[in-house]
């Protein structure tokens, strides 16, 4: 054989069984993105959707058309108490820090008709509102009782309203309860952080979530000093809870995860006396969601960001039947305003009843009638408890968006848990026994938004972190 032939074949051989010995290699070290990212994908426990699905329907459906009606007047001024002292501990002094205040709205920044209610635009609205009014008076009560008898009906109709409630609700008529422009009090970090913020945190988990005593591990995750096989060992444990118990905690987490991902993505990165520069922090992200840093647990809270989003989605396309009614205007006070954004909302939840894989409310607190109604109440208190814990947020900024978001979640909860009938509500004739106010209206379509953001920002986040090694 020639000389050249045999080098070309030797050096042939030689190049395969270099790449042959390559490709036995282990691979190198995973990128910050797919650490960060590798197991969010696919199905989601307990469901039949999976994680792509949603992304896809969130970010190029629903995120833009959301992101229009916030904006809008009837959506974007949202009345709370601020001020309620916490039921639970003293809170010595409220946060320090300039970015943790908030600037209510003068009485005159408010359309006239959220203030007021007084803008009707039908005579069958006109009447709706005046039968509304004659509730509110308890009209129905003959005037002539006792007033200790007045104020036990009073309180009757209260319980009543209360029973499908999942939150502890402001009294708006307070005179400590004031309007906010959310649009220009935005959630994004404050600098909060330390023992206080801890305790919040530690509370709802360890106190309120379902917890047996066998089960040593902190179910909060910011507890330190947890292996990584300690938390595969939790998990099996969780999977061993009943349905709701188990939807229970990825509820909280995934509240959780989408408040740290609105911090990440609007961090102060630069303060000096003639500007501020409000941005992602991806370092900061990573330290919340990252397997490695996390010890295996930040692709899991993503995948609960997921889970929150479902039982929101699924609650928005159940109450469609309670906003088509003729009944239902969005009071502002400027007509014209308010039926296109009337217009918009429909068109946003009849996008919403379109979603072909919805979570199955219906799985939920069935077997036999009395324990499944027990464990629907304590599970109804418990969220409830964890609305009464916002009132204890140091951070005034951070208080809000926490009562809003909690109050978005018990709505939504409300409304797929209700006795009441929602789906079979009729358009004309008496009005049906469910109700939202307006208050949970606004709560339920920002919380929403607040986790329809976080799953669009967890986009940006992966393009930043496909850049670093």
């Amino acid at each position: 054989m020639p000389r050249p032939l045999l080098l070309q074949l030797l050096l042939g051989l030689l190049w395969r069984c270099a790449a042959a010995s390559a490709s036995q290699q282990p691979p190198p070290a995973a990128s910050a993105e797919s650490r960060c990212f590798c197991q969010v994908t696919g199905y989601l426990d307990d469901c039949t959707c999976d994680v792509e699905t949603l992304d896809a329907f969130n970010n190029y459906k629903v995120f833009p058309r959301l992101q229009t009606l916030l904006e809008s007047d009837y959506f974007r001024y949202y009345k709370v108490n601020l001020k309620k002292s916490c039921p639970f501990w003293n809170v010595n002094s409220h946060c320090g820090i300039r970015d943790c205040a908030v600037q209510p709205c003068q009485s005159d920044e408010v359309p006239d008709g959220i203030r007021s209610a007084s803008y009707k635009y039908s005579e069958e609205a006109n009447a709706s509102a005046k039968d509304c009014e004659e509730a509110e008076r308890l009209g129905a009560v003959d005037e002539s009782l006792s007033e200790e008898t007045v104020e036990a009906v009073r309180q009757w109709t209260r319980h009543d309203d209360s029973a499908d409630s999942f939150c502890e609700v402001d009294d708006i008529q307070s005179p400590e309860a004031e309007y906010v422009d959310l649009l220009l009090n935005p959630e994004r970090y404050t600098g909060y952080k330390g023992p206080d913020a801890w305790k919040i945190w530690n509370s709802i988990y360890e106190e309120n979530c379902f917890k047996p005593h066998s089960v040593q591990r902190p179910l909060n995750p910011l507890a330190t000093g947890r292996g990584e096989n300690e938390g595969n060992l939790f998990y099996s444990w969780l999977e061993g809870l009943c349905v709701e118990k188990r939807a229970f905690y990825k509820l909280i987490s995934g509240l959780h995860s989408s408040i740290n991902i609105h911090l990440s993505a609007r961090y102060l990165l630069q303060d000096t006396w003639s500007k501020k520069q409000w941005g992602h922090n991806v370092t900061e992200f990573q330290q919340r969601f990252d397997e490695v840093l996390t010890q295996g647990e930040g692709p899991r809270r993503l995948k609960n960001l997921y889970f929150i989003f479902l039982i929101e989605l699924r609650a928005l396309s159940k109450v469609l039947p309670f906003f088509e009614r003729p009944d239902f205007q969005l009071f502002t006070g400027n007509k014209e305003r308010d039926g296109e954004i009337k217009s918009l909302l429909l068109e946003i939840l009849h996008l919403t009843k379109s979603f072909p894989l919805h979570f199955d409310e219906n799985s939920f607190f069935v077997g036999k009638q009395r324990e499944a109604a027990k464990l629907k109440e304590e599970f109804r208190l418990h969220f409830r408890n964890i609305s009464r814990i916002m009132d204890c947020v140091g951070c005034i900024k951070c208080r809000l968006w926490g009562k809003l978001q909690t109050q978005g979640l018990g709505t939504a909860l409300k409304i797929l848990f209700s006795e009441s009938q929602i789906e079979n509500m009729p358009e004309r004739g008496p009005s049906p026994t469910f109700h939202l106010t307006r208050q949970e209206i606004v709560s339920l379509f920002n919380a929403f938004g607040r986790i329809s953001t976080s799953i669009k920002e967890l986009d940006n986040f992966r393009n930043f972190l496909q850049t670093l090694p």
